[in-house]
């Protein structure tokens, strides 16, 4: 019996070895078509990170072509934007006179009020002026001159945003204003471009008082540091001689000049545009340029270095304003 058993063991044995061998080779076949299987597969995790990943960069790139675009004009959806809000609010233009909470006051009242009530000062006596490190004349406090100029001072953003988009405007541009005034423009060149890259020649004083005295400060752009000069004459020595600029423009200004000085002037711009990308606009008209007639005129400007480009009239879409431009370049030559 004891044979028999061993025996049957012993068969037992020999028998289960191949029948294991098999099963291990079945089961490695069968874990390296599960593991094929399993690295083939398209895992819905990866292409949602892929896909969520995908959208945010899209928001992101759309973000920032809005922030850039918010930056330099205003667009035909936001002038939308603007009349939904007033029509959701049910507003409408009313006359501006005295009620509850508001007292109209014109600005030659309102400096009377500064000057008799000591303006926002709540000393008295000899401590009256010395609520400010700097105090600011009233006539700037009331905006006086905001009313210097023939047209909206809010038409200033108009000719930022004509001028930012024709020239394709970044931080790092140079930019020269010949009679930048009181800023009515040029706040928002210097509030969009790096530190100390606008520069303006202004020759009026009380304008330049306004500038530095309150516009800067009022809009928070003390520390752009601008270049502002008082000069006349086209005198552009003050800005030094290394620099070149991306944009020159001239509002009105010209129309105040002989035509002499503006030639003088062109002839010293010139030199001081960037060559062939640079641009220099001149608002309104160009009777510098006309009274010579359009063959002589040319010339000029080929001798200087200069040539015509075209004839631009930007119109407003807010403040019923426009402008007409003429655009100049350094020729390649």
């Amino acid at each position: 019996m004891a044979i028999s058993v061993s025996r049957a063991m012993s068969k037992g044995v020999v028998m289960t070895v191949p029948v294991l061998v098999l099963t291990v080779s079945v089961a490695a076949v069968f874990l390296f078509f599960l593991l094929s299987s399993l690295s083939s597969c398209s895992c819905p995790s990866q292409p949602s990170a892929t896909l969520a990943n995908d959208a945010r960069s899209v928001d992101i790139d759309s973000s920032k072509s809005s922030k850039s675009n918010g930056l330099l004009a205003t667009r035909k959806e936001d002038v939308e934007w603007v009349k939904d809000q007033i029509q959701a609010n049910g507003i409408h233009m009313q006359e501006n006179v005295l009620r509850k909470g508001i007292n109209p006051r014109t600005r030659a009242q309102q400096l009377e009020d500064l000057r008799q009530f000591k303006g926002i000062s709540h000393y008295e006596g000899p401590e009256s002026n010395n609520h400010t490190a700097f105090p600011c004349p009233g006539e700037l406090l009331v905006e006086e001159h905001h009313s210097n100029y023939g047209e909206p001072w809010a038409g200033g953003r108009d000719v930022f945003e004509f001028l930012a988009q024709a020239i394709q405007l970044r931080p790092e541009s140079q930019v020269l204003e010949i009679g930048c005034g009181t800023l009515r423009v040029g706040s928002h060149f210097i509030r969009y471009l790096n530190p100390e890259h606008f520069h303006c020649l202004e020759r009026d004083e009380l304008s330049l008082m306004a500038a530095f005295r309150y516009e800067l400060p009022a809009q928070g752009l003390l520390h752009k540091r601008p270049l502002i000069v008082k000069g006349e004459d086209m005198d552009f020595s003050k800005f030094g001689s290394g620099v070149t600029y991306d944009l020159i423009y001239a509002s009105a200004v010209f129309l105040h000049m002989p035509d002499k000085l503006v030639w003088i002037g062109m002839e010293r711009l010139a030199s001081k545009l960037k060559p062939y990308d640079g641009r220099i606009f001149v608002s309104h008209n160009i009777k510098f340029c006309s009274r010579l007639g359009g063959e002589e005129c040319t010339k000029r400007l080929m001798s200087l270095g200069l040539e015509f480009l075209g004839k631009h009239t930007h119109d407003s879409l807010l403040f019923n304003h426009y402008e007409i431009w003429f655009e100049f370049r350094r020729s390649k030559i």
